[in-house]
């Protein structure tokens, strides 16, 4: 099994900026596709952004390009995103997710979650 947990959310002004956080353990982090989702209240599961095990190959919503930027530094079996130039509607709790396979439209059932990140953005 594979634990996630998730930190750096907060409440920012539109136009600012945060940095998430979402660190792995129990299983090597390196040949992980990680992801992150959010939710809003009363509104279903949306994807953010994945990036491959290598970090080289990486994949965005088109609300977030760019805006958000996904990284990951596997020495540290943690992965990231910077989000820039925020938005009300990007008020939403934050998840962190990894899998052998993930794909923007498609996650299986022994994808691993974290505990979520409330990101709130004021107008």
């Amino acid at each position: 099994q594979v634990q996630l947990v998730e930190s750096g959310g907060g409440l920012v002004q539109a136009g600012g900026s945060l940095r998430l956080s979402c660190v792995a353990s129990g299983r090597p982090f390196s040949r992980y596709v990680m992801a992150w989702f959010r939710q809003a209240p009363g509104k279903s599961r949306e994807f953010v952004a994945n990036i491959a095990w290598s970090g080289g190959i990486t994949d965005y919503a088109d609300s977030v390009k760019g805006r958000f930027t996904i990284s990951r530094d596997n020495t540290k079996n943690t992965g990231y995103l910077q989000m820039n130039s925020l938005k009300p509607e990007d008020t939403a709790v934050y998840y962190c997710a990894a899998a052998t396979y993930m794909r923007r439209d498609y996650v299986g059932d022994s994808t691993y979650w974290g505990q979520g990140t409330q990101v709130t953005v004021s107008s």
